[in-house]
């Protein structure tokens, strides 16, 4: 894993995810966040979810995380469950793509995208 680069955040990003995040916005072409959050279903019960999202969706219901001028979001319902989590991003040709290390998780799948409390 990669050094999270500001680790008093509720949600922390390493330099690895935030450039690939980065680069993924830019492609977009536009200024967005992203929305970090959880939603019932996959393998252990709950899964992760990210998107971009236009600034004008965040809401007061929303906590904002800034890292140089990039925001991450999260409800504040999400947060409950993802306070502490770790993103990370690896380019590994298997089991490569974003990591989540969530320390309120009790039990996570295989794949690494869901997890349980």
């Amino acid at each position: 894993m990669t050094q999270a680069t500001a680790p008093q955040q509720g949600i922390q990003l390493s330099e690895a995810a935030l450039s690939h995040v980065m680069m993924l916005r830019d492609q977009q072409g536009k200024d967005l966040c992203l929305r970090v959050g959880v939603r019932q279903g996959g393998c252990s019960g709950m899964s992760y979810m990210m998107d971009f999202e236009d600034p004008s969706q965040i809401g007061e219901h929303d906590e904002v995380f800034d890292y140089g001028g990039f925001k991450i979001v999260s409800d504040k319902k999400s947060l409950l469950y993802l306070y502490g989590l770790m993103l990370d991003y690896s380019n590994a040709m298997i089991g490569g793509g974003f990591q989540f290390t969530n320390p309120n998780a009790a039990q996570t799948c295989g794949c690494g995208k869901s997890f349980g409390v």
